[in-house]
């Protein structure tokens, strides 16, 4: 075990200490093991890919790869329209891209219908 024991994962106290396998945090008296904050580090950052396996970051170029019609409009997304400077987040329903398009606005799109530049 290292010297200084991680932070509590529930409130971030730093006073922790360990308890046999078991670390503890008197602050908020949260009991976890090691591995388990482990763990939880890597799987904090769920991975986004596009339809074709690409997995995709903050600030890509990505292309509308079929048609998309627009609730509440007559306007459609064209095929081959580049969308630039996407962000990831956790949207409505598989709405994992915010992102602003050209002539259309700022909308969120699905990974699935995005292929990465």
């Amino acid at each position: 075990m290292s010297s200084t024991p991680s932070p509590c994962p529930q409130c971030s106290g730093t006073f922790t200490y360990e308890l046999g396998p078991l670390l503890v945090c008197p602050e908020c008296a949260h009991e976890w093991s090691p591995a388990e904050a482990a763990e939880s580090d890597e799987s904090a950052a769920p991975v986004v890919k596009d339809a074709v396996g690409n997995e995709l970051a903050d600030g890509d170029t990505v292309t509308v790869i079929k048609d998309l019609r627009i609730k509440g409009s007559s306007s459609v997304v064209k095929v081959g329209t580049r969308v630039k400077n996407i962000r990831l987040i956790d949207g409505v329903g598989d709405h994992d891209i915010d992102c602003k398009i050209d002539g259309i606005g700022p909308m969120q799109l699905k990974s699935s219908v995005v292929k990465k530049i």
